[in-house]
Formats: C-alpha cells, structure tokens, sequence
C-alpha cells in the first residue's frame, strides 16, 4: 500500500458482531480501522488518501477459516504456508487455523512458533493448532500447557479422533483448567476401518466398503458426553450427518459448552458425487446423503452449526490418481468456500449475507479466542471486500493451491472476494476488471 491512509469508499460494510448492515466509508490508517462513517463524496476527500472505489461491492469482517491442512512440515509437494496463504487470499480469507497431521505432527512449542514465523510476511495470519496426543498416536496427552504459551490456539488430532475415552476425558480436564479448546474428529474408529465412503446405496452399487452415518453419530455422542461431564469447552469438526447435527442442538438447549461446524462439500454434495468426481470426492467424513444434506442446512439456518470452514485438505494429483482405495481422503477448498456460500447458501436464502459473516468471520474468532470477526474503529484493518455480482467458473488450474483436488471444477458460481486487507496491508489476489 503506497500511502498510509487507504478509503474504501461507498461499500455495504456487513458486520454481524456489530449489528450493522449500512453503506458506509472505512477509512484506515496506520494500519488501524480510524473511522467508519456515511459515504462522502469524492470531493471532500482529501489528495494524500488512497481510494478504492467499492460501491456495488461488500466489506465483511476478514474471512477466518478455522480448519486447514497446510501440510507443512512434512507435505511441500501438496501445499505449503506460504502457498496456503495465498489460496486463502484468494478466497477472501485473512486468516486461518492450521491443524496439525503435518510431518512431524505439531506437538512441539518449537514447531508452533516455526509456523507462526514462517507466516508473518504471508497474505493471511495463520493460527497453529496442536496435537491433543503426542505425535497423534493416540497413547499421551502433549503438553497443552506449553503449546498455548507458544502461540496454539486450539487442540486436536484431526485426521484421527482421539480413540482412548479416558485419555479423551484427561485432554478435556487439562483444556478447562486452561480455558483451552478442543476440537474433536468425531468418527468411532472401530465402525470405519477400511471404508472407503458413505454406506449406503451408492457403496454398494460400486463395490466399495462404506462408512456408516452411525460412526459419526457415535463419536459425537461419546465426546460431547465427556465434555458436559467434565464442563469443557468442545468444538465438532467437520459435521456430515443428520443424526450428528441433533446431537449437537440438543446438547446446545441443554446449555453445554459445544460449537461445531461443517464444510461446504457437506451442503451442496452428495455420495453420488463419487460417481462423477472419482477420488476427487473422497474425504473423511464422507459425502452423505441428500437428507443429511438438507439437515446440515436445518443446522445452518437454525444455528445449530456455529462456523462453517472448508477443511482445506490438499493432496497431489498422482495421489489422487491413485485406485480409489488407495487414493487419500481430502478435497481442498480455500478458493471455493465463499463462492459456494454465497450461491448455495445466501442466494436461496438458507442464511441471510449476515449469518454467512459470522459463520466464517465472528464466529470462529469467538471459538477461537483470535482477533479480528469484526469492524470496529481502533482496531487492526483485517476486511474482505466482495463483488456479490460477480459471476466465475470453478477452474482448478488457475488456482494459487499447489493442488488440484476438487469436485467442484466446472462449477459456476456468483459471488467472489476481489481484495484482502491483512493487519492493513491491501492485498488484490482477484483484482477487479
């Protein structure tokens, strides 16, 4: 940014955490949201202000994607931080929580505070989340307590649920002591070994071992269970069936500590997608069916699901090239999300524009305990600024991900970010024409 003092001028700035939905001018300097106030006209500005001209365009909080798999250490041939941070950029995120199933796993104060440093020149803050389990393996807590003086912001074996209940309940005594977070993979691993997909019709159909809804339903029952007993905060990862998204508001009206969220594979796919997209539509949990899928939107709409994130989880293209049984789970999603949101979600008015901020935005700064999910004077300039009209192909060869893995190629959508400010800095991944 040239100039030290940027205007965006006559955009609709939407800021759930505020309750404000208005035309307004946003005015940042040093770096610093300075003020926000009724557009003025462009003769009153004054010479040494840099102006970006947003009317017909949208200011939302900075995006936070709070799960990604950035694969460093350990995965450079499928994604690395600063790559990663590039395809938030271009899907409108400023920010983002990386889990830790890396290469060494996460589990160690050192690595937490080496992927801090390696993201502080990056287009997104990146936010370390630690291992529950010494080198996930499932046998002995990590050592929470250091990892959260070293910069985690959460806990949790993503990719593998903590199998052990009791050393699961040891992880969530130790997290309330610290007022920490756990996030939970929610899959009864004893159900799901060796499936492939959704069990069901179409596994069958197709010769390939299922995964049933059931395994789902059971890990979230165990692990909201042991978090009402123990009073601790709990965060569901990755929500995919109807059954699971009951457990969770039922649990909510109870009053227990719970949040969850879901991917935007889980509201727009089915398992029959398997069939069109091969391995491309191969991720844990899997694709489910059409009913789960409209109670993944009952769980949006009545916000029994808190964030919705995109499980960003990329993989090389000779992987999934792979047999199908052999091919990994995962689908990337940094550059998709918003677009499928706003197409899927806010245009049949499933959420208001408002709800999806706060699912992507308010909300996972909130769970987390991170800055930013707001719009307010005073504080670091952290904005995405969208074009609800713009109309884009889904073309994974233009993507700034070093991976290609998605279902969702060819798929046209309506609604793009066209720039970023990261902590003030302008960014323009997708500038526009």
């Amino acid at each position: 940014m040239g100039k030290k003092r940027l205007l965006i001028r006559g955009a609709r700035v939407v800021d759930p955490a505020n309750v404000v939905d208005r035309m307004a001018d946003i005015l940042i300097e040093e770096g610093e949201i300075s003020k926000i106030e009724s557009p003025k006209p462009r003769a009153q500005i004054l010479e040494d202000i840099e102006v970006i001209e947003a009317q017909g365009k949208i200011v939302l909080p900075g995006l936070i994607d709070m799960h990604v798999h950035l694969r460093q250490p350990g995965g450079e041939d499928k994604e690395t931080i600063l790559s990663g941070c590039e395809a938030a950029a271009a899907g409108g995120f400023t920010a983002m929580a990386c889990m830790p199933n890396t290469h060494p796993p996460v589990d160690t104060p050192k690595l937490v505070k080496w992927i801090i440093s390696q993201a502080e020149e990056a287009k997104a803050r990146v936010y370390p989340i630690a291992a529950i389990t010494e080198g996930r393996r499932g046998e002995a807590l990590s050592d929470m307590a250091r990892l959260l003086e070293a910069g985690a912001v959460a806990f949790s074996d993503d990719g593998d649920p903590v199998g052990n209940p009791q050393l699961m309940l040891s992880a969530l005594r130790v997290a309330k002591q610290l007022d920490a977070l756990i996030i939970s993979h929610a899959e009864e691993k004893a159900l799901t070994q060796g499936g492939q997909m959704n069990e069901g019709r179409v596994s069958r159909a197709l010769g390939l071992k299922g995964i049933p809804a059931v395994a789902e339903y059971v890990g979230v029952a165990r692990d909201i269970a042991l978090a009402e007993y123990v009073g601790a905060k709990l965060h569901i990862a990755h929500l995919s069936t109807a059954g699971a998204v009951e457990l969770v508001r039922q649990a909510k009206r109870r009053g227990a500590k719970i949040t969850a969220e879901t991917a935007p594979h889980y509201f727009t796919l089915t398992e029959e997608q398997v069939k069109v997209s091969g391995t491309n539509a191969k991720m844990n949990p899997p694709l489910r069916t059409l009913e789960d899928v409209e109670a993944i939107k009952e769980g949006l709409a009545d916000g029994t699901i808190d964030v919705i994130a995109s499980d960003h989880a990329p993989h090389t293209v000779h992987e999934k090239a792979l047999p199908f049984c052999q091919a990994p789970f995962g689908i990337i999603g940094l550059e998709t999300t918003l677009g499928l949101v706003l197409t899927h979600l806010v245009a049949p008015r499933v959420i208001s524009l408002s709800e999806a901020a706060a699912m992507m935005s308010t909300n996972p700064a909130r769970i987390l305990g991170i800055r930013g999910g707001e719009i307010k004077a005073g504080d670091k300039a952290n904005l995405t600024i969208i074009d609800p009209e713009l109309e884009w192909k889904v073309e994974v060869g233009q993507f700034r991900s070093k991976s290609r893995n998605s279902p969702f190629q060819g798929w046209r959508l309506k609604g793009k970010a066209i720039m970023t400010i990261v902590e003030g800095k302008l960014w323009l991944p997708n500038p526009p024409e």
